[in-house]
């Protein structure tokens, strides 16, 4: 897994590619979250487009991120999720808990 972030009007976008698998990578994200929100950038996009394949632990990674961010005060939402990956938020109801865009853009708008 990879990912990079821009900033888009007044939110931080960060678009991941490949695999979201957890692991060592998970707390690097998490800590990265966290810097966010102590740069008091708090309305964050997560973009899905690239994503290939998620597991449990992908799945994990995303709910840490989402509490993390509400926790500080924060809002974390999902834009341009992939069918399987819509299809994975919906068998494991996450759907009613990510607000899920299906794009960027529309995701960004949401915050004003």
């Amino acid at each position: 897994m990879k990912y990079t972030t821009t900033e888009k009007y007044n939110a931080v976008v960060i678009e991941i590619k490949g695999n979201v698998m957890g692991g060592p990578e998970a707390q690097e994200f998490n800590d990265f979250i966290r810097q966010l929100l102590e740069d008091e950038k708090k309305n964050v996009v997560i973009n899905l487009a690239k994503v290939k394949f998620m597991n449990s632990s992908g799945l994990g990674m995303l709910i840490t991120a989402y509490t993390t961010m509400k926790n500080g005060g924060g809002v974390l939402k999902l834009a341009n999720a992939t069918e399987k990956i819509n299809s994975l938020l919906v068998i494991t109801k996450l759907i009613t808990i990510f607000d899920n865009y299906e794009s960027v853009d529309e995701a960004i708008k949401s915050f004003s």
